[in-house]
This record gives C-alpha cells, sequence and structure tokens, in this order.
C-alpha cells in the first residue's frame, strides 16, 4: 500500500499537535534575517496544505507540491474558501518542474527523507535550485540519524474517536533507512476499516545534505537547531537547512 493512500484521510487528525504556525513563524524569521521578501514560494512534499495555507495568508503566491493525490485531495478542500488558495500539483520532488520560478522553497516535517534514494534527493535538491529566481531561498529540515535509529523496536500509537493508529519502527543499519509499519484503523459508520501502510526514511547527515547543496549550486548555506537560530546540539532530533541561490551579477 502506498504510503498515505489511507492515511490522507486522518492525517490532520493524527498530527492535531503538530505546530505548523511555529514552523512558518521560523521560516519568517530567517527570511527576515535574510533580508528577503518573496512574493512567490513553493510547499514542497506539501502534504494537507497545512503550510500551504499558511504562507499564503501571507499574501504569498504558493504552490503546494506532493506525490500523494489523496493528500493533496484534502488540501484542496481545505484551502477551497482562501481569497487567494495555494495551487496544488500533483509530482515527485524529483522531477520537480514548475511553470515558473519562485522566490521561496519550504519542505516541511522531514518530508525530505522521505526520498530514499540518495541519488534521487541530489536530483531533487537540483530541481529546486532551477526552481528558485536568483536570490531565492530554500529551507527544509529533516530528522537526525540519531533519531531515526533511536525509533528500532519502538512502538507508537495514536488515537481518537475516530481513528486507531498503531506503528513500530525498524531501523536498517545496511540500508540506512528506518521503516514504519503502520496498522490503521478508521471508523466508518458502526464498524472499522482496517488498512496498513509502510513509510519510510533515509537518515541523512549533515555533510550528505551539505554536498547536494553545493553541488546543486546554493551557496550561504546554514544549519540550525530545531526551529532556533544556532548550531544543533548533540542529541538533536531535528535539525533545518537554510540555503541561498546566487544572484546574476
Amino acid at each position: 500500500m502506498a504510503a498515505y493512500e489511507n492515511l490522507a484521510a486522518s492525517y490532520d487528525r493524527l498530527t492535531n499537535d503538530v505546530d505548523y504556525r511555529a514552523t512558518v513563524d521560523f521560516y519568517r524569521e530567517i527570511l527576515n534575517r535574510e533580508g528577503v521578501r518573496p512574493r512567490t514560494a513553493v510547499d514542497l512534499a506539501c502534504g494537507t496544505g497545512s503550510v500551504s495555507i499558511l504562507l499564503a495568508q501571507m499574501g504569498l503566491g504558493v504552490t503546494g507540491v506532493d506525490m500523494s493525490e489523496e493528500m493533496l485531495t484534502v488540501a484542496q478542500q481545505k484551502a477551497q474558501d482562501l481569497e487567494n488558495p495555494p495551487q496544488f500539483v500533483c509530482q515527485r520532488l524529483e522531477r520537480l518542474c514548475l511553470p515558473r520560478a519562485v522566490d521561496l522553497a519550504v519542505c516541511a516535517l522531514d518530508s525530505l527523507d522521505y526520498i530514499t534514494n540518495p541519488v534521487d534527493c541530489a536530483q531533487a535538491i537540483r530541481r529546486v535550485y532551477r526552481a528558485l529566481n536568483p536570490g531565492g531561498i530554500f529551507i527544509f529540515d529533516v530528522n537526525t540519524p540519531e533519531k531515526l535509529r533511536a525509533m528500532d523496536g519502538q512502538v507508537f500509537l495514536d488515537e481518537d474517536d475516530e481513528v486507531y493508529c498503531v506503528w513500530r519502527g525498524e531501523f536498517d543499519e545496511k540500508t540506512n533507512v528506518c521503516a514504519y509499519g503502520m496498522d490503521l484503523f478508521q471508523r466508518q459508520g458502526k464498524l472499522w476499516r482496517r488498512s496498513f501502510e509502510e513509510h519510510r526514511e533515509y537518515a541523512y547527515s549533515e555533510a550528505q545534505l551539505r554536498g547536494y547543496l553545493k553541488a546543486a549550486g546554493f551557496t550561504n548555506i546554514q544549519v540550525y537547531g530545531d526551529r532556533r537560530f544556532g548550531p544543533p546540539e548533540a542529541g538533536e532530533q531535528r535539525v533545518y537547512f537554510k540555503a541561498r541561490k546566487g544572484r546574476i551579477k
């Protein structure tokens, strides 16, 4: 079963503790420090569109990109009443192709980790570079390898009145991939519908991602701790990257 095929309808219920606004506020702080005032943005691996909607409410022209049609269907429903709704496009990041360049690219909630082939990840970053205007900013976050390794053997439970989700992490040292086997039970009237999905994340190191960014042409690369300015600390579970496309001289 493809990731998010069944989860899409319940995704927002299961992630209602995620502070998307704090993430977007951190983007705003980075942009202020960089002296950048974007007018257009692409939200990569946008999922159900929570970040896309917040960016649109800031007055940006937003394109949300995701490979899951099911997640994009939810995103479109959530954004339909906005005055300036994002445009949603179904694409894989390693094949990203926008009709026009943008000033800002963001990729939230360790979505880049879902590209489990390093060659494809490097290609996706090159595509992001091409999609940006000169001087454009790319901001993304990833889970640290330490966090993904610590997930091995861990069992997690999320539930509310309409959905019950239990999942177990397994980290493979040979492939450097953490797989999450996810059993999902969704209420349908008096019955419960059961489905299974597997989600996989690659444990990218800071050095790997810096290398991909540099090879793509990005400069001014900085790595921060989890939604804070300053380098990652020992035991950090999530880190943010900021990189810039050079201006035309």
